[in-house]
């Protein structure tokens, strides 16, 4: 008589083992940000969030998948209310306001942006590859384009004009600025302003 294999059985996952998991993550990404604050970007390793976080490193791995996968968790929350904010908030930087209007409240609020979160921000986009075909990248492009091609840009090519003034927002290139030759936030947005206001004025003739 042949032997019939026997299945381990698999239990449910139960609301109390989700629950645990959901706790667990929040904890990991305390102890994450906390090492960020104590010693910026570079203090955070898989190793270190481990330890004090009081759990095993095939843990942290388990969750995250690597560094940068870390890092994108951390960004994931303010990425997403900034996203909200140029594509349904209030204008000016939401709709509503004219295109040349919004995309100076672009330019601004990624200034601000990078300024707050540009530790993690560069750690991220290191750690990863392709950081330029990333889903937030290429929205950044695609609502640049859009406004644009709103403000009647008809060519050259507005998706490529999009990628270069979004260049000039490079988060490495701003805290360079800001942190090498001490120039202010103030003067980074200014300078966005007047960019962006010369490519619409006179490559397309329209405000």
């Amino acid at each position: 008589m042949r032997s019939i294999p026997v299945r381990p059985v698999v239990a449910p996952v139960t609301a109390a083992e989700r629950s645990d998991a959901a706790r667990n993550r929040e904890r990991l990404l305390l102890a994450a940000r906390e090492l960020i604050e104590q010693g910026g970007a570079a203090a955070l390793t898989m190793d270190r969030l481990a330890e004090q976080a009081g759990v095993g490193k095939g843990t942290v791995f388990r969750r995250f998948g690597s560094r940068a996968g870390l890092m994108l968790t951390l960004l994931n929350d303010s990425e997403a209310a900034f996203q909200a904010r140029f594509l349904f908030g209030p204008p000016p930087l939401g709709p509503g306001a004219p295109p040349l209007d919004r995309l100076i409240a672009f330019g601004a609020g990624r200034i601000a942006y990078v300024v707050e979160f540009g530790e993690l921000v560069l750690a991220a986009g290191n750690a990863s590859r392709g950081r330029f075909e990333v889903p937030a990248a290429a929205l950044w492009d695609r609502h640049v384009e859009m406004l644009l091609r709103e403000a009647g840009a008809e060519s050259p090519e507005p998706w490529l004009m999009a990628g270069s003034l979004n260049a000039t927002l490079d988060p490495e290139r701003l805290l360079h600025l800001i942190r090498e030759h001490g120039v202010t936030c103030e003067r980074l947005a200014a300078s966005w302003r007047e960019l962006v206001t010369r490519v619409v004025t006179s490559a397309y003739g329209t405000r």
